[in-house]
């Protein structure tokens, strides 16, 4: 028997005045919109993690302000069931020089009604959820996550 092992990855819902960054990438043959997100890397924490794939997906830097949630999903195209550990975070400053990831054509600023209207590219329900989550005023300290030394 396989054993399981789900993928850890994380993400960040980066609000600024009503309005979220969203990564539109290709992603199983299509083109579709999800949180700037991908796995932890050895040796890295999960709020580094967050930090990094925000900048490498979209060219923000941004600060890290609480934990939005956590979330199992299983994604039907593959069968893999992903960890996902959601952040909330605010902007600081946008790097247009820095080079995306391979696979992204860019970063979207999308209000929630712009986002639903857009449902059909959304990557999985994860993408409305994590928002959804952060404005029902899901924020938990980043405290909650802990890192051995």
């Amino acid at each position: 028997m396989a054993r399981f092992t789900p993928h850890v990855t994380v993400a960040t819902v980066v609000e600024d005045q009503g309005r979220f960054l969203l990564v539109e990438e290709h992603a199983e043959g299509r083109v579709v919109l999800n949180q700037p997100a991908g796995h932890l890397e050895a040796n890295e924490s999960l709020l580094e993690a967050a930090l990094r794939e925000t900048l490498e997906e979209t060219g923000w830097e941004v600060e890290l302000t609480g934990v939005t949630g956590l979330y199992l999903y299983t994604a039907p195209s593959n069968g893999v069931t992903y960890q996902r550990i959601c952040f909330a975070a605010r902007p600081l400053r946008h790097r247009p020089d820095l080079p995306l990831d391979q696979g992204i054509i860019g970063p979207r600023w999308l209000t929630r009604a712009e986002l639903e209207q857009q449902q059909a590219q959304w990557r999985s329900h994860l993408v409305a959820r994590c928002i959804d989550d952060y404005l029902a005023g899901h924020h938990y300290p980043l405290t909650l996550i802990r890192t051995s030394p």
